[in-house]
């Protein structure tokens, strides 16, 4: 094709590109069906991943949950089986009444299974990758969720957790894509679901391992679309879920300006997941939340790092992580003390 050509059809597909994005904040896509497939969760014992899987569970996918403390895993899993119950008890209710049997969904012999793992170690994912192939079956929505941080400034933070926090955090997307990935591929179908943060997009002082532990997701992610796209394998989906503060307790203590925080409070947990699952069941690319997080984004990519400057001390976002690092400090504190240490 003459390369004139080519050009005016890329930029109508371009163009498009916009058309579809636009449209898509007038006429809500429908959502996408996970009913009977298997999805995979890690870090699923407590905070966002535990709200995933009862999303999931809602929506009738047989889960797999993977998370480091077995009881809090379990207890997930209770919550889930719960869950399949209610679904259970709907549909019979609704068949003998006799109604809407177009609606009831076809019995997918629901269960949850779970597998105590630490996503930090290699061999460990990929044995209990093995595992879960054997007894449950093939994955089919892969959700990367478990997040660690070590709640140090770097020169006081030992080598041990910044390894540990890039481990968790980054390289165990590449273990678990790696273990699932293949098959996807083979039936050219499939659900990658990245649980980054907004510190992948931008950074703030004081959490240099966990926000390059972040922005290395992101780049792994963005680059493992690109790759399936140039491989036209457009049955398997990605998004990459961008959450602002979480009110999960992972950093709690962490403030903005108090004039500012009525405008920016820390996202409940509930909607963030909410807000994911719309787009992960739309194969929607990207979530930020809220959105204010994408001018955000836009701004630091085209402002001078000292206008950027000037806009954290504003916000109060340069030092906002200190007071978390200092609570965690003195708990630290408090159990070497408590211990004898």
């Amino acid at each position: 094709m003459n390369i004139v050509v080519e050009f005016f059809v890329v930029a109508f597909k371009v163009l498009w590109a916009f058309v579809l994005a636009a449209a898509r904040w007038l006429v809500r896509p429908k959502e996408k069906s996970v009913a009977g497939q298997v999805c995979l969760i890690t870090g699923a014992g407590s905070g966002l991943g535990r709200l995933f899987a009862l999303e999931f569970a809602r929506r009738r996918a047989l889960l797999v949950l993977w998370d480091i403390n077995t009881q809090s895993n379990e207890e997930t899993a209770g919550m889930v089986r719960h869950i399949y119950r209610d679904l259970e008890a709907a549909d019979a209710a609704a068949l003998q009444a006799g109604n809407g049997e177009e609606e009831i969904l076809p019995n997918y012999n629901l269960q949850v299974f779970t597998y105590t793992c630490d996503v930090g170690k290699r061999e460990n994912v990929y044995l209990t990758a093995e595992r879960v192939r054997k007894e449950v079956g093939e994955v089919s929505v892969l959700v990367n969720n478990a997040g660690v941080v070590s709640g140090h400034h770097l020169l006081e933070c030992p080598d041990e957790l910044i390894e540990r926090t890039m481990m968790v955090n980054c390289h165990a997307h590449f273990w678990t894509t790696k273990a699932f990935l293949p098959t996807m591929l083979e039936i050219n179908h499939g659900h990658i679901v990245t649980v980054a943060s907004s510190l992948g997009l931008f950074s703030t002082a004081g959490v240099e391992d966990y926000c390059a532990s972040k922005f290395g997701v992101v780049g792994f992610h963005e680059s493992l679309s690109h790759e399936l796209k140039a491989a036209e394998k457009d049955g398997i989906k990605t998004t990459l879920v961008c959450p602002y503060l979480v009110d999960t307790g992972m950093f709690r203590g962490c403030r903005i300006r108090k004039e500012i925080e009525p405008f920016l409070p820390p996202l409940k947990p509930d909607y963030c997941v909410k807000q994911a699952m719309k787009a992960i069941l739309t194969d929607q690319p990207m979530i930020c939340t809220p959105r204010l997080m994408y001018i955000v984004t836009f701004m630091k990519s085209i402002l001078p790092f000292e206008a950027v400057v000037c806009m954290y001390r504003f916000l109060g976002a340069d030092k906002c992580m200190y007071p978390f690092i200092a609570q965690r400090k003195q708990a630290t504190n408090n159990n070497e003390a408590k211990n004898g240490i």
